[in-house]
């Protein structure tokens, strides 16, 4: 008996734990600031891919480089490892210390990836950033990054539909029903910012696990005190409209 059970567990924990094909294999990739009192509080968690594959290349640079410009303080240096934008920020921080020494509070910067969703043709990497560098407040931020992995690129916006133009009208009648803005009415007449009273899609969008996710970060649409705008559209509901075709799971 005891055998058997020996037998159990190790299939429990060979098959049980075994990661799905259609995922990249990833590692933590973490970094933060030392720690000092002259020093900015910075904490990065993101991964690195491993993979023998065109698409983790792409990925782990394209990565990178949001890190990168997210902590860049001075766009006349030449910074090309996460290591370097790290010390730009600080030495940024301790520039302004030094003109203001009574007024300067300290820095943070904050970034974190999620992998929303992936499978045999896409992945999608959300980035959350928080950074402040003084004033009433910092700034938070969702970026979506997109990827087709069998050709090992990065996907912009327009790549993801097969018409862009009807899934914007349709993202428009969904937007409008969850802001409960009435059909006929102008987007603008609830007190959303959009230019020339026109709907347009966010800069953002990235599948998840639950649809396609329409981001509008903070100021892109409303005011900062309302937040980050953010629609999900069932895939059920927009395949049709699709360049990939996502199942769902």
């Amino acid at each position: 008996m005891k055998i058997k059970l020996n037998v159990l567990l190790f299939l429990i924990l060979a098959f049980g734990c075994k990661k799905n094909e259609d995922q990249l294999t990833n590692e933590p990739l973490e970094f933060e600031s030392e720690k000092c009192a002259d020093c900015p509080e910075i904490k990065i968690d993101i991964f690195n891919f491993i993979d023998d594959l065109p698409i983790t290349a792409t990925i782990n640079n394209v990565l990178q480089k949001e890190v990168i410009d997210q902590l860049l303080y001075d766009d006349d240096i030449k910074v090309e490892t996460i290591d370097e934008a790290i010390i730009s920020f600080k030495n940024g921080y301790l520039d302004l210390k030094n003109m203001y020494a009574d007024e300067t509070v300290g820095w943070e910067a904050n970034i974190e990836g999620d992998i929303t969703f992936e499978n045999k043709d896409v992945i999608s990497i959300q980035m959350n950033s928080y950074i402040f560098t003084g004033g009433a407040h910092g700034y938070g931020v969702t970026r979506f990054l997109n990827f087709d992995k069998k050709k090992g690129d990065q996907l912009e916006n327009w790549q993801l539909f097969s018409d862009k133009e009807d899934f914007r009208h349709f993202a428009e009648i969904k937007f409008k029903i969850q802001e409960d803005i009435p059909q006929s009415a102008s987007i603008n007449s609830t007190g959303f910012m959009f230019e020339n009273e026109t709907f347009y899609l966010p800069k953002n969008i990235g599948f998840t696990k639950e649809g396609l996710q329409l981001t509008y970060n903070q100021y892109e649409v409303a005011s900062y005190a309302d937040g980050p705008i953010i629609i999900t559209l069932p895939y059920n509901e927009i395949n049709k409209f699709l360049a990939l075709k996502i199942k769902k799971k």
